[in-house]
């Protein structure tokens, strides 16, 4: 599933880096607290992008409200998020990997995806590499 969450009202609140790293730290805590596969990330300035598969007994309402929290108790800010998130379950997730990362390259972040630091392209963070028969 690609899921989309949004700042609210589009504050570039992840342009501060202590900020997008306490996204990545809560995003892998979440993870331990609620185990899904995660395949690719981004943690873009007001928003962020994530193609992962949730076991059955873990919904991703859950694991987005557990993400949500706990960026806002890491950043010491309230009323960070928009309270809904998007959801699509896409046909092609070699195409949804490739539009995940090259998010920064069309913002002007970056001219490569691994040069941008918080994503999964970068290498630095661990997700699950795709099997033919994943997702």
């Amino acid at each position: 599933m690609l899921i989309t969450t949004n700042v609210k009202g589009k504050h570039p609140l992840f342009l501060e880096p202590g900020h997008a790293r306490e996204a990545i730290n809560a995003l892998y805590f979440t993870q331990e607290k609620l185990p899904f596969f995660l395949y690719s990330f981004v943690i873009m300035p007001d928003h962020c992008h994530f193609l992962l598969k949730a076991p059955k007994e873990n919904s991703i309402s859950r694991i987005m409200y557990t993400f949500k929290r706990a960026v806002v108790f890491q950043v010491g800010q309230g009323a960070l998020w928009q309270p809904r998130f998007h959801l699509v379950i896409p046909d092609r997730i070699r195409q949804v990997i490739r539009y995940i990362h090259m998010n920064p390259v069309k913002k002007g972040l970056c001219e490569k995806p691994e040069e941008y630091p918080w994503s999964s392209a970068s290498g630095k963070w661990d997700v699950t590499l795709l099997s033919c028969f994943d997702i």
